[in-house]
């Protein structure tokens, strides 16, 4: 009997390589990156063990150029669901650089998106460089909360504000 589900990588969900398809085209003559997250493959619907590719998360102050990007690692959410990290190279070269190699260290897959941006434009590796296969599943994403779902009374909660009622709010000191 195992205590822990696998944690191997099933695929990706269509809908998000659909978005990382979108993004590295909206992003051209751009390079574009983002990190991968999974979900377990039973929340799913799925009867299988493992994680299937879920989300793409976009970092905040991503800067990009032809020929790179660089995400502020400041910026990066310590997510235990992230799997591994996206990223387009607008020459169509489907092959990891040397700089690819050296950030594929984090993750158990990453995936390169080249030009055209079409649903073949792509392929995914393990954190050694060494292509990997990569199902597309047609699964549907659990409507509900995200990393990101908060508002401002989350964010005023958190800082500890309080709101009194002239609506001014002041920090909580007492």
């Amino acid at each position: 009997m195992r205590l822990f589900r696998s944690s191997e990588i099933l695929g990706i969900a269509d809908e998000a390589l659909q978005f990382a398809l979108a993004a590295s085209e909206d992003a051209h003559p751009h390079e574009y990156m983002g990190f991968l997250r999974g979900e377990d493959a039973r929340v799913l619907g799925l009867e299988r063990d493992g994680t299937v590719i879920t989300d793409v998360l976009v970092i905040p102050g991503t800067e990009s150029n032809s020929v790179s990007a660089t995400v502020k690692t400041s910026q990066v959410p310590n997510d235990f669901n992230s799997v591994g990290s996206v990223h387009s190279h607008p020459n169509g070269v489907l092959k990891p650089s040397d700089a690819d190699l050296a950030t594929f260290g984090k993750g158990k897959v990453h995936i390169i998106i080249g030009y055209p941006y079409d649903d073949e434009d792509w392929k995914a590796f393990d954190r050694e460089g060494k292509p990997r296969e990569l199902d597309v599943l047609d699964v549907s994403l659990p409507e509900g909360e995200s990393f990101f779902d908060f508002t401002q009374a989350d964010i005023d909660a958190e800082l500890g504000y309080d709101f009194d009622d002239d609506a001014d709010y002041h920090e909580e000191t007492e």
